[in-house]
């Protein structure tokens, strides 16, 4: 990935404008305390990045597009991970019939079922694009289109991840608390794709 800093500003905005449109069509607020912290997550994460990265050869410019296709496929993974989460602490409240003020507050789960499904439709497309675009620009810079490195190979065990549990869920009918558990697991993939750019030091290559 290129450009991260800027990456995780994309992300940021991306899962605020989540929020504002779940929280405006169905009126249903308390995703933002889920949501939130992981947005102030990747605007920190900003400072600890390098402010600056080489200048590219005009012709990799287009590699922003290769970030943003796999930031707004981390949103959709990171808005499944929320409505997981959200899920199993739902369905834990209903099951040991705890009534008090976060299950009322927590969305129905038919709901949460439904929009971690969604996410999860949306946000795969996403990635897929972002690591064939990630891939052309490696071959560009490199002359190979994989080198192998681990955050090309975190990303494309998180991509096979990721199509298992849609195949899943889609052809297999999976059940909302099994998809909530491997998206939330899947979500863990996500992270350590980034960690390891961060850890790199990330500097001009380019990678997925």
């Amino acid at each position: 990935m290129g450009d991260l800093p800027q990456g995780h500003v994309l992300f940021f905005w991306s899962l605020v404008l989540v929020y504002m449109t779940v929280a405006l069509r169905q009126k249903l607020y308390t995703i933002g305390s889920f949501i939130f912290p992981l947005a102030f997550l990747a605007l920190l994460s900003t400072a600890i990045l390098p402010a600056e990265t080489p200048a590219l050869n005009p012709i990799l410019h287009a590699v922003w597009i290769h970030v943003a296709l796999s930031m707004l496929g981390t949103v959709g993974f990171a808005v499944a991970f929320v409505s997981g989460l959200m899920y199993l602490m739902q369905e834990r409240l209903l099951k040991s019939k705890q009534v008090n003020v976060l299950s009322y507050q927590l969305p129905p789960l038919d709901f949460l079922d439904a929009l971690n499904q969604r996410s999860i439709l949306l946000g795969f497309p996403f990635l897929t694009m972002g690591i064939l675009t990630g891939a052309l620009s490696a071959q560009i810079t490199l002359g190979t289109y994989l080198n192998w490195n681990p955050e090309q190979a975190f990303a494309l065990v998180t991509w096979v991840f990721y199509l298992i549990v849609l195949m899943g869920r889609v052809t297999m009918g999976w059940r909302a608390q099994k998809a909530a558990y491997l998206t939330i697991v899947g979500f863990a993939g996500v992270i350590l794709t980034f960690l390891g750019v961060i850890l790199k030091g990330h500097g001009a290559s380019v990678s997925l």
